[in-house]
């Protein structure tokens, strides 16, 4: 009986390995035969085709459709965007002079000016019009044209030959330099005797200098720390756990990402000893806070150690590895999905069952599961971050839109600072009703036509009632109300005046202070930093929060059929606002 037993499962066993075999060689066969088709379609396109071929264009066109079946995060890098790739996913150091340009009616025009570079030191300012780079014409040139003139070695000499205004153009001669563009954008104090640390990427060092700006602020005696992702996309995983480290004890779970290469699979722990162990900690996050921001940000919640504040985080619950290819090339591969100490995978995009036209889905409320917290409150999974406090992101109006994306306000900035020679300080600078009369003057012959939400109902009415032959009926009526909306238009910028005089103010103060005058200038308007202030002045609330008292037991449970919209619009804490 023994016997026939252990023939039985050796025989089993070789029915297995075989059929792994099988399947092996199988998979290797397909490999292999998908390969030579590829290689035969690409030689015989390359010679028979009736036009000469771009061979490198052909293959990067070919390998791109290939992974955009999969995830956007999966993708080749030939040899030719190397460098473009590093500065976009390793680190911000190239060498040049310190802007950031865009191209407009077939000029090219400075954008931003970085402090402490050579443009900002040869009193190259936002609004110039660069026409010249070494004697190079720019008319014509696009973006990526112009990026590779200016950037170059260190200590290399470069020219420019600038116009500014109407002025006659004037040039420049500067000296490359390192430019390395901060992770943290900005830190210090702000109300409340609370620290603030702005992380704009998680790029190389960006652990460091939120340790370092970390130390800085400690020196204050900060009442606590706002760590601000907000429209923070990511970047490296190790980054992450490094900050995430500085606020939790030594061998705490952080993360832990899991795929098919059981060898890939790995869990993050904290290593060090943090430096703000104790210290009441907000994390700021909106819907383009992305990756390793989720990762701090769902860890410290997890982990009950920060509150979260803002609106639903991106959800890109997806860890990517890259892998080196023939001739300098790479490829990014998503190899695993990562989930943050309570067990949840945040991902919010099912990319792997697509809609037959291939189109991808959120996943769905009723398959999100619940998960619990360190101390027991209830997050969900497939969905993002869910703040503990959400603030309802304001929307700019159809006028304010306008004038942004037509670039006025980023003119009457340039013209702003021709005429003001010295601003005050951007925290308490503001633009005074004869400066604004004066913007809405300048406005005056400027094209920044728009639609309202109401004009665009009306259009919509008179399809739908031209459709069906209704319209000849509501004419009169429906030309009486297209003219009361388009007298009550020529209000709107007294309508809307705080939100436009928001964003000159913040244009104007970043012609004098930089990027760090944006940010406060900002800071009087910024209702998410507001909120924070006040949560961790009101230690009862903090308290309540992270112990996940009352409301606060139950952070962005989905909102399903059976429950009505009204009743989850009730329930601020509980329930997706966005």
């Amino acid at each position: 009986m023994k016997r026939n037993y252990k023939r039985l499962l050796l025989s089993a066993g070789i029915v297995v390995l075989a059929t792994a075999i099988w399947s092996f060689d199988d998979d290797l066969f397909q490999i292999s035969k998908n390969l030579d088709v590829f290689a035969s379609l690409y030689k015989e396109v390359n010679i028979n085709y009736v036009d000469d071929i771009n061979s490198a264009k052909m293959i990067k066109t070919g390998a791109d459709a290939m992974l955009d079946g999969l995830d956007p995060y999966t993708e080749f890098v030939p040899e030719s965007e190397i460098e473009d790739y590093k500065l976009h996913y390793v680190s911000t150091q190239y060498g040049g002079i310190g802007t950031s340009i865009f191209v407009r009616n077939g000029g090219v025009y400075v954008s931003e000016v970085f402090e402490g570079f050579p443009a900002q030191k040869a009193d190259i300012r936002p609004g110039d019009q660069i026409l010249k780079i070494n004697g190079i014409d720019l008319n014509s040139k696009n973006n990526d044209d112009v990026s590779l003139l200016l950037k170059g070695s260190k200590g290399a000499e470069i020219k420019l030959l600038i116009k500014r205004d109407n002025n006659a153009p004037i040039e420049k001669d500067l000296v490359r330099d390192e430019i390395k563009q901060p992770n943290v954008s900005y830190y210090g104090m702000v109300d409340g005797n609370m620290g603030y640390i702005k992380l704009d990427r998680f790029l190389e060092n960006s652990g460091d200098e939120v340790t370092n700006a970390l130390t800085e602020l400690k020196k204050n005696n900060p009442n606590g720390i706002i760590l601000d992702l907000r429209s923070n996309g990511g970047g490296i995983l190790q980054e992450a756990v490094k900050i995430v480290n500085l606020f939790v004890p030594k061998g705490v779970e952080v993360v832990s990402q899991r795929g098919k290469i059981k060898e890939k699979n790995f869990t993050y722990n904290t290593t060090n000893v943090p430096m703000a162990p104790d210290m009441p900690l907000v994390v700021l996050v909106n819907s383009h806070s992305a990756s390793a921001s989720e990762i701090v940000a769902g860890s410290l919640q997890d982990l009950d150690r920060a509150v979260i504040i803002g609106q639903r985080s991106f959800g890109k619950g997806l860890v990517q590895q890259t892998f080196s290819l023939p001739y300098n090339s790479l490829v990014k591969i998503t190899i695993a999905k990562y989930y943050v100490p309570s067990g949840r995978c945040i991902q919010a995009l099912d990319y792997t069952h697509r809609k037959d036209d291939g189109s991808v889905v959120k996943v769905a409320d009723s398959l999100l599961h619940e998960f619990k917290t360190k101390d027991g409150r209830s997050v969900y999974d497939g969905s993002g971050i869910y703040p503990d406090i959400f603030v309802k992101q304001e929307r700019f109006a159809s006028v304010t839109q306008s004038i942004l994306s037509k670039l006025l306000i980023f003119d009457y900035a340039t013209l702003y600072r021709e005429k003001h020679a010295k601003l005050p300080d951007p925290r308490t600078f503001t633009l005074s009703d004869a400066d604004y009369n004066d913007f809405v003057k300048f406005l005056s012959d400027k094209n920044y036509s728009y639609s309202s939400p109401t004009e665009k109902l009306l259009t919509q009415l008179k399809t739908e009632a031209t459709k069906e032959k209704q319209f000849d009926q509501v004419q009169t009526e429906f030309n009486n109300l297209q003219a009361k909306l388009l007298e009550s238009k020529k209000n709107d910028l007294q309508i809307h005046k705080d939100e436009i005089k928001q964003l000159l103010e913040n244009e104007i103060s970043s012609r004098y202070y930089y990027e760090k005058g944006r940010y406060l200038a900002n800071f009087k308007y910024d209702t998410e930093l507001a909120q924070a202030i006040k949560t961790m002045q009101d230690k009862t609330q903090l308290d309540a929060i992270l112990k996940g008292e009352g409301s606060y037991k139950v952070i962005g449970k989905p909102v399903l059929a059976a429950v009505s919209t009204k009743k989850a619009a009730d329930t601020t804490n509980n329930s997706d606002d966005q």
